[in-house]
């Protein structure tokens, strides 16, 4: 039994090194894992937005599309990227680890690069860039290798920004007040990363794309994707890779599943979910104090906890008494939390909207004026300089001066909740 408690100090419960093999504590994770993961955000951010912020002038000057057509094909581009996020989270969690879903999904983005670099050199894979008269879009086969090429990207962006986030984030546990103080911070860094690779994408690499030609600045988004994988590979003997256990869109789907079904059910159902206990408050909380997580939780473990259904989204308490789908009340609990973020979330969308202008409309309508300073031309899709370098400063000041403040003033561990700081920055 000693041995057994030794081993589990040595070990990360629950995690893998890259060979499979137990992840230790004195070797795997923490920030020297981490800084793996900020170095290849930052070129892996500089191959996506160094296209996605100039690909409406692209779709217009070099395709022949109208200014609505390529905003339009920009948004379904980078919309569909982001949704694919989903997907890649999904199969991080419940089939693959982080890990080998950022190597796959990195070889697919640099495919579809691959794919719009050849194509931007070939002058029989895309229209001719002057026409006598009104030039005719891209059409057949020219428009099926750049369709291609873009959502090979949008399947690898997706599949990158639904695990590398949620890697670095395993690198730190969890369960210890410094490990959560770390994963905080990792997050600014993380968005000073980002930021890093979106400044020298919109301001080096799209100079190169107006002035030295598209297919430079397409290799040069290439060759960055490229890079970050060996970056990424190389940081290998430090990660520590969660085991797949499960994830929660299952059991959020398993949940509403079950209660609806049991939504038609007979008087004596219905009865029965009337007389179950509730409570006012859900429970989200094991005796010990930590989140409790459903997705890394076993069935038994689960099917113990013996608590009361809170009375809040009552139509869902159903789901418990369907054996079939074997509910447990802490399931149900927590995709009451789920969805009681759906409003949260739906509120960030009226401002992803107008962030979608400054890649669309913003920029044609900047290719219309006068962009010199001085004797230098600054490209339209530079738009963006700004709002970067303010996040590059304010990351920073932000988790070294503001939260340590936050955290004397509210005696709390966060500083500042989730909420509020959306709150904060949707104002």
């Amino acid at each position: 039994m000693e041995i057994g408690g030794s081993e589990e100090v040595r070990t990360w419960e629950g995690y893998v090194d890259w060979r499979n093999r137990a992840a230790l504590r004195a070797k795997h994770g923490g920030f020297l894992a981490a800084s793996f993961v900020l170095v290849v955000e930052v070129l892996e951010n500089l191959a996506y937005l160094a296209n996605a912020s100039n690909l409406v002038l692209y779709l217009s000057h070099q395709m022949h599309f109208s200014p609505s057509q390529s905003a339009n094909s920009v948004t379904n581009f980078m919309g569909t990227a982001f949704m694919l996020a989903l997907l890649g989270g999904f199969f991080s969690d419940a089939f693959f680890t982080p890990y080998h879903v950022y190597v796959f999904a990195a070889l697919l983005e640099f495919l579809g690069l691959g794919v719009l670099t050849i194509q931007a050199f070939s002058t029989k894979l895309k229209p001719p860039r002057s026409c006598v008269s009104g030039c005719e879009p891209v059409h057949g086969t020219q428009a099926a290798v750049l369709f291609t090429g873009l959502y090979l990207v949008a399947l690898g962006v997706g599949g990158i920004k639904g695990s590398l986030p949620a890697h670095g984030a395993e690198q730190f546990d969890q369960d210890s007040p410094q490990g959560r103080k770390q994963r905080s911070t990792f997050f600014n860094y993380f968005v000073f990363s980002l930021a890093s690779g979106a400044l020298i994408a919109v301001t080096l690499v799209v100079w190169v794309e107006d002035n030295k030609g598209w297919q430079w600045g397409f290799g040069i988004s290439t060759f960055a994707i490229l890079l970050s994988i060996p970056v990424f590979l190389s940081g290998s003997m430090f990660y520590r890779n969660k085991i797949p256990s499960g994830s929660p869109l299952t059991t959020i789907s398993k949940v509403l599943v079950a209660a609806i079904l049991n939504t038609g059910g007979s008087r004596n159902l219905r009865n029965a979910v009337a007389s179950m206990p509730t409570s006012s408050s859900p429970v989200t909380h094991r005796e010990k104090g930590e989140v409790f997580n459903m997705a890394e939780s076993t069935n038994d473990e689960q099917q113990s906890v013996d608590f009361p259904l809170s009375e809040s989204l009552r139509f869902l308490n159903r789901a418990v008494l369907s054996r079939g789908a074997e509910c447990s009340v802490q399931e149900v609990e927590e995709v009451k939390v789920v969805i009681k973020t759906l409003p949260v979330f739906a509120c960030t969308i009226m401002i992803s909207c107008c962030l979608a202008q400054l890649s669309t409309f913003s920029v044609h309508q900047a290719s219309t004026m006068n962009t010199k300073l001085g004797s230098m031309k600054v490209p339209p899709a530079s738009l963006p300089f700004f709002p970067v370098v303010f996040i590059m400063i304010l990351a920073p000041v932000y988790d070294h001066i503001i939260i340590p403040c936050m955290r004397k003033m509210t005696k709390t561990e966060m500083g500042i909740s989730h909420l509020q700081r959306i709150g904060i920055g949707l104002f």
